[in-house]
């Protein structure tokens, strides 16, 4: 599996960090991909305990995990007070999960295929908390911009972090309770929602892993995705020199894109397996987790580190671009189906704004 070979990237790292004079450039790029193999191997550690511990531990361990490689790079890149690069982390996160990430496994999956169906039913509390994520996450720049002409910015600083707070406490407990409603008292509804078997089943012949081999993958790949993210972070501006690119245009493409690989992969290869259910959660509910989960968690975070953040997206490109995810995935879910001319619109609206986001000024 290419993830094997891809772990050699590891030593590679660490031995380009601590014993050879390289370009920081290498050492960023060389670190950036061996984060894509270890963020899989969390997610494989994950999905043995899950699997092993009953759904309800399962769906906690996924929320812890998940986004481990994500929230990582994130809180290292706070560390060194750089605010604007985790918020387009978190834009790019969201965008890259629902466009690209769901165009290209959309795009695969019906290679061959007239079109392909989801349970709608799935779909539609995905649609519905993606629209509470974005207005959650739009409200604290809509204050920013009608109440910093009336108080003053001082004034308005004040109150901006206080309402990111409380908007981040208030998301965390939404997504908690979403993990009651699909887990515990609605978990028949989305178990026997309709997922579609694949076309060419694959016999299981791995077996499952010990527990004690799944929680010593699961520590020791989040060990090094610190130390990986850590090299990342310190090599962040000098990167974005030597590549001619803002850190903002960093944080909103190549991290957001880092950060979610392994389910760009699963996605991916759900869709081929015509499990498209399944490609909707990974893609829109990974993106509802990072809206609902990771940035209220690095809010909080960085008040406890001393980097404060808010949840003010101040630059207009970034609201735009939230907002329009929620549009188009509630467009694509709808009707149940998807044909591969949607994935095709999906990645073109991600390309756009990705190059709306490599133009724009600092």
């Amino acid at each position: 599996m290419i993830f094997r070979w891809l772990l050699l990237l590891i030593p590679i790292s660490l031995g380009l960090q601590y014993f050879f004079e390289v370009p920081p450039l290498v050492n960023f790029v060389v670190a950036i991909l061996a984060i894509i193999p270890l963020a899989e191997w969390i997610r494989q550690a994950t999905e043995q305990l899950a699997d092993q511990l009953g759904a309800t531990i399962g769906g906690l361990l996924n929320v812890t995990f998940g986004n481990m490689a994500e929230l990582l790079l994130a809180i290292f890149v706070l560390m060194d007070g750089k605010t604007d690069v985790v918020k387009g982390q978190i834009t790019g996160s969201i965008i890259g999960n629902s466009l690209l990430g769901l165009g290209l496994a959309i795009v695969v999956g019906t290679w061959g295929r007239s079109k392909q169906t989801f349970n709608k039913e799935s779909a539609g509390q995905l649609s519905s908390l993606l629209i509470l994520s974005v207005i959650a996450l739009l409200l604290p720049a809509l204050f920013h911009y009608t109440e910093r002409g009336i108080a003053g910015p001082a004034t308005t600083g004040d109150l901006e972090e206080k309402l990111s707070l409380g908007v981040s406490v208030v998301l965390i407990v939404v997504y908690l309770a979403n993990l009651v409603y699909t887990l515990k008292t609605h978990r028949d509804v989305f178990e026997s929602a309709g997922h579609h078997k694949p076309e060419t089943p694959e016999p299981d012949d791995e077996k499952p892993w010990p527990k004690w081999v799944a929680v010593a993958v699961l520590v020791v790949g989040t060990a090094f995705t610190a130390w990986e993210a850590e090299i990342v972070s310190g090599g962040l501006e000098a990167a974005a020199e030597g590549l001619g690119l803002s850190t903002f245009f960093l944080g909103v493409v190549v991290l957001a894109i880092i950060g979610n690989a392994a389910e760009y992969v699963a996605a991916i290869y759900f869709a081929r397996q015509n499990q498209m259910t399944t490609v909707m959660g990974i893609t829109v509910g990974s993106t509802i987790q990072v809206a609902l989960l990771i940035a209220p968690l690095l809010v909080i975070i960085s008040y406890l580190i001393g980097a404060p953040m808010n949840l003010v997206f101040a630059n207009p490109l970034e609201l735009i671009a939230i907002a329009a995810v929620a549009f188009i995935v509630n467009a694509i879910a709808h009707d149940g189906e998807t044909t591969w001319f949607e994935g095709v619109l999906l990645i073109a609206v991600y390309v756009v704004l990705g190059m709306a986001f490599l133009l724009v000024g600092p």
